[in-house]
């Protein structure tokens, strides 16, 4: 009798410029669709980098060694430039592509689109999510609680982690906005609450240094905790242990990862404005699983949101594997 094995998955690549919210939606869909994916960084030849992608007239030239080598069976692009590129190799090469945001071009160039229903997206090939993808897991929160429930023990209970962005051309966190925040969990802390803090590296030096400062009582106090950037990254840690959370509202990634979890989301407003990311939190708020920070330390009931696992069974679906 012949045995049968299943198949294997396919192969892949990640296509994204060097962001570490577009690589961590790539990341997370990969992981749940069961992909092993290779990361290929998109850094843009000169010119080409002044230009916007979906004008450039020979793509692939445009990006040069980063797709060099035997192409995968899916690629999976993330942002304007994983999009044009994974057009372009569908195009010439009949790569199966796969677009996680909106393309920003015809939808009929990608075998899959997945959208959050802010991006306002549908087609017979879009997939829509209520948050952006991401790699947060019960197994992925559990084993991080453990290994940071010990090195976080001093901190005071209720906890209260602190996901910090920073400016990005829709929205401004700079010193003083930061000053503004760190003066607010200060307060927290004085009313009994530990803070946790990890800054993305979109945030400014001059942010950080703000919010070091503002905190500098109760983290000589043994009451807060912030993350200077060296050793581990404590973040998927501080989501696992976080009796609430607050999130800059400059970063759609970072509030749908706390949204994963089962701790209720306090949302910092930042100076600045866009449309689609406004849209998106006050939808989290809508629905109950957000609030706005004022400065007041508030804990209800929430149910987690997370759309992951069943937009990659969707897209394996339709991809056939």
């Amino acid at each position: 009798m012949t045995r049968t094995h299943p198949p294997l998955p396919p192969s892949s690549w990640i296509l994204s410029e060097s962001y570490a919210g577009l690589m961590a939606q790539a990341r997370g869909l990969a992981e749940a669709a069961s992909l092993t994916p290779e990361s290929r960084v998109l850094a843009p030849r000169a010119p080409w980098r002044f230009v916007t992608a979906r004008w450039w007239p020979a793509p692939l030239a445009a990006i040069g060694t980063a797709i060099a080598g035997p192409l995968p069976d899916i690629v999976i692009g993330c942002g304007g430039v994983g999009a044009v590129i994974g057009a372009a190799l569908r195009r010439r090469h009949g790569v199966r592509a796969v677009q996680i945001q909106h393309p920003r071009m015809n939808l009929n160039r990608f075998d899959v689109i997945l959208a959050a229903s802010h991006d306002d997206l549908s087609g017979p090939n879009v997939i829509v999510t209520r948050t952006a993808l991401h790699g947060v897991t019960p197994a992925r929160l559990a084993a991080e609680a453990a290994i940071w429930r010990p090195r976080l023990a001093h901190l005071p209970r209720p906890l209260v982690a602190v996901l910090v962005g920073g400016s990005n051309g829709r929205f401004r966190l700079g010193a003083l906005e930061a000053e503004a925040l760190g003066t607010r969990l200060a307060a927290l802390a004085a009313g009994g609450a530990g803070i946790a803090l990890t800054p993305s590296r979109r945030t400014a030096p001059s942010a950080q240094a703000a919010l070091r400062l503002a905190l500098a009582g109760p983290l000589d106090a043994g009451r807060a905790y912030l993350w200077d950037g060296g050793g581990e990254n404590p973040y998927f840690g501080l989501l696992a242990l976080a009796d609430a959370i607050i999130a800059t509202e400059d970063s759609v990634s970072m509030m749908s990862e706390a949204a994963a979890t089962a701790a209720p989301l306090l949302i910092a407003r930042l100076p600045g404005h866009s449309r689609r990311i406004r849209g998106f939190s006050e939808g989290l708020i809508e629905a109950g699983r957000a609030r706005d920070f004022t400065g007041r330390l508030e804990i209800w009931p929430v149910t987690p949101i997370d759309d992951t696992e069943a937009a990659a069974a969707e897209l394996r679906r339709r991809l056939g594997y």
